[in-house]
């Protein structure tokens, strides 16, 4: 009559010892920590070690440790948050311009927990503190952007239709002129240009076409903007490992970021607004270090400067861009040393064999482009400016004729992983402007934390003792139930990474009270049956099968409205929803699975059991 199954005592005891293995990283706090990066020409070794620890032993700040984590970076850990900050600034002015310094959390969780894969809950950006951003898209830069490529691609059509043409100009906002060396041939130009783009409007006056792009073209030129620098950044951010980052649309022209744990607005907005790509040009004849000593550059010609600093020489016009790159991996050459694995789109391939074709045995270069931000106080206010970074990295004969894919080498181990990053992230459509900056600060952070805390404590708190006083040994049951329920909970979501935020507390003590209800609808439904005088095994029995259904029922509910705000939420609501979803299947197992197995463990083997306390 009051039995319970084996197996679902073993089932139970496997889900209490998973639950206490995976929730129990939550108890170990993150140290403030500093992270130094090593970039482009930096280092992380013994060296930079013993610099760091001196400047600040030298600067009065006693550090926790100073190790190494994977291959680029250097992890201070320390004891508070205001030693986090003097420590930040002393290693800015110590390290340079090779290395970048951040504030982080370091993880304190012993490694034998994190190699079972124990890891505590990420908590969102008003629990741990973060930074917020609110970006201004140039949308006007991207239409000047896409009408740079729609004049190159129409001086290409008529080269490769053999027209002869004296200037291609943009005219007005939406208008582009092209001026032909000889009338005779406008019929011909217009065909062949018709032909490549259909969508666009042409007119003939004499030796002059006029080229038309609708006002369609032109709106989705500026909306796709938004959306490729929404993919963009989202790409980018978690290719460099800022956990549970939110990136979203807001209103015409605006996109917002939330980086949860980073406290440094600089190194944010650096790591935001930073564009790295590669540009393939040909070399151009001559000795660049005549060109550089006289100031007699050919007018087709380019002066760069290669990473030991020597003059080359290359060509106005590119070959490819990073723009028409479709994915970009670390591998290595033939020789094992590191390089990037380049494929690019049909536009880009097409351009890269016909180069090619023509060019086999010519030097080709490599260049390097990073566009830097920086953000400097000058009489209190930010003044905002980019630091254009070229550099050649290679320059090789070209072999054989290739197309879409191909390898870029004579790159470093630390070169190729960040560009090939920053290739897979892609480009910006269009310059962003930081227009709302703020900092959440982990001081504040940790005092949501604690109040969050208390106010679920406290709630539980206040549940367990009603319920002990109330229902007497099935209210301890049911508080060992709830414990149970919680327990699942902080597990489960710490195991998938899910985000713990502020308005997840809310839902986190409404999965609280939904385990309340089930267990009220049991205990309830056992006092019915016994004042029906039924026997008190029976009516335990019966409270348990007859209210499951009930407790099935109103739970659903719960969990399709769970789903709904999870699935069409931003934000706060997402996080709300989440940990009631978790809540609800926690709950539900809870409530009828192991408070049932807690009552056969007290009643069921009593022969004679006159009365239930209840």
């Amino acid at each position: 009559m009051l039995e319970f199954p084996r197996w679902k005592y073993f089932l139970i005891l496997i889900v209490l010892a998973v639950s206490t293995l995976y929730a129990l990283p939550n108890i170990y706090q993150k140290d403030p920590s500093v992270q130094i990066t090593a970039s482009r020409g930096g280092q992380v070794d013994d060296a930079l070690k013993q610099r760091v620890t001196a400047a600040l032993t030298e600067a009065g700040v006693v550090p926790k440790s100073v190790e190494e984590e994977g291959e680029n970076n250097l992890i201070v850990r320390l004891s508070s948050l205001d030693a986090q900050s003097k420590a930040a600034q002393v290693l800015r002015d110590t390290t340079g311009e090779n290395y970048s310094v951040a504030l982080n959390l370091a993880s304190t969780v012993p490694d034998w927990l994190s190699n079972l894969g124990g890891k505590p809950m990420v908590l969102g950006l008003d629990l741990v503190g973060g930074v917020h951003f609110a970006l201004q898209v140039d949308q006007k830069a991207a239409v000047d952007k896409r009408f740079e490529a729609f004049t190159e691609d129409v001086r290409t059509t008529l080269r490769d239709n053999r027209v002869s043409y004296r200037s291609v100009e943009r005219r007005g906002e939406s208008d582009i002129q092209v001026a032909l060396a000889n009338a005779a041939d406008a019929d011909k130009a217009r065909a062949a240009l018709a032909k490549a783009q259909p969508t666009f409007t042409y007119s003939v006056n004499g030796d002059r076409i006029t080229i038309s792009v609708p006002q369609t073209e032109m709106t989705q030129i500026a909306s796709g903007a938004i959306e490729q620098n929404l993919t963009t950044l989202r790409n980018r951010v978690n290719e460099l490992g800022v956990a549970e980052p939110i990136i979203q649309r807001q209103g015409e022209d605006r996109i917002v970021v939330e980086l949860p744990g980073v406290q440094d607005t600089a190194e944010a907005k650096r790591m935001i607004g930073a564009t790295a790509t590669l540009e393939y040009r040909a070399v151009v004849d001559g000795n660049a270090q005549d060109a550089v000593t006289s100031g007699r550059i050919p007018p087709e010609a380019k002066l760069y400067r290669d990473r030991n600093g020597n003059p080359v020489l290359l060509n106005k016009r590119t070959i490819v861009t990073g723009d028409q790159m479709v994915s970009a991996t670390t591998s290595t050459d033939q020789n094992g040393m590191p390089a990037v694995s380049v494929k690019l789109n049909s536009v880009g391939g097409q351009r890269m064999f016909d180069f090619t074709s023509g060019n086999v045995g010519k030097p080709m270069a490599v260049v390097y482009t990073e566009r830097i931000p920086q953000v400097t106080v000058v009489n209190g206010e930010e003044q905002r400016s980019f630091r254009v970074k070229e550099e050649v990295i290679s320059v090789a004969n070209i072999n054989g004729v290739f197309g879409k894919e191909f390898q870029t080498t004579g790159l470093e181990k630390t070169e190729a992983d960040s560009l090939s990053k920053l290739l897979r992230a892609g480009s910006l459509a269009a310059p962003m402007d930081f227009v709302e900056e703020y900092v959440i600060g982990p001081s504040l952070g940790k005092e949501n934390v604690d109040r969050g805390v208390k106010a679920v404590v406290f709630s539980f708190v206040f549940t367990l003792v009603f319920f002990t006083i109330y229902y007497r040994m099935f209210g301890a049951i049911t508080s060992v139930a709830l414990l149970f329920n919680l327990l699942i909970v902080v597990a489960v979501m710490s195991m998938f990474g899910a985000t713990m935020t502020l308005p997840g507390f809310a839902g986190l003590a409404l999965s609280v009270g939904l385990s309340v209800d089930a267990n009220v609808l049991i205990n309830e439904r056992i006092r019915e049956e016994l004042r029906l005088g039924m026997p008190a095994k029976a009516a335990i029995a019966a409270g348990y099968e007859k209210a499951s259904g009930t407790i099935l029922d109103a739970n659903l509910t719960g969990l399709i409205v769970g789903v709904a705000l999870y699935a069409f939420g931003t934000g706060p609501l997402k996080g709300f929803a989440l940990t009631m979803i978790i809540g609800i299947f926690a709950s539900m197992f809870t409530a009828i699975t192991v408070s049932r197995a807690l009552a056969v463990l007290i009643y069921g083997r009593r022969k004679k059991l006159q009365s239930v306390a209840i």
